[in-house]
């Protein structure tokens, strides 16, 4: 196996009973780094350190993604402009957070007979939120709900 001590250092191909006495005079543990090659490489190190280190590495990576979540906002086709003004708002913060958004618009009972102002609410929110975000999916019907879906730029 090919060898390498607790500093870098080369050692270079030595067999194994002669890895693990210089490990042991060394005072660290023998790991087989790359044991996938001809010859085999391991390395002199103090495995538990190495392996904390690992592991703080992978918590720091943790810490520092996104993940993004899907919100949903319900609408009705005959929205008032204030409550407009409001889901308008939360659709904003979720995108400026880096959030997926789906779009629900409910049609009850006779609503159904005048989707195309549901599809107008729909539209002037796509123009409306058109700065930060674009469209992913566009408007479908399916049955009584009317949906799309929003990704952040």
């Amino acid at each position: 196996m090919r060898l390498i001590g607790e500093d870098g250092k080369q050692f270079g191909v030595v067999n194994i009973n002669d890895a693990l006495r210089i490990a042991e005079e060394a005072g660290f543990d023998l790991v087989e780094v790359a044991p996938n090659v001809n010859p085999p490489v391991c390395r002199i190190m103090d495995y538990s350190k190495f392996k904390y280190e690992q592991e703080k590495r992978e918590r720091e990576a943790k810490k520092k993604q996104h993940i993004v979540h899907l919100k949903e906002l319900k609408f009705g086709p005959k929205i008032e402009e204030h409550d407009y003004q409001v889901k308008l708002h939360h659709l904003e913060k979720f995108i400026k957070r880096g959030d997926k958004v789906k779009i629900t618009m409910r049609f009850r009972g006779r609503e159904m007979q005048h989707i195309e102002l549901g599809r107008k609410v729909l539209d002037r929110l796509v123009k409306d939120i058109s700065a930060l975000g674009e469209v992913e999916k566009s408007p479908s019907l399916e049955g009584r709900i009317m949906t799309m879906s929003i990704n952040p730029k």
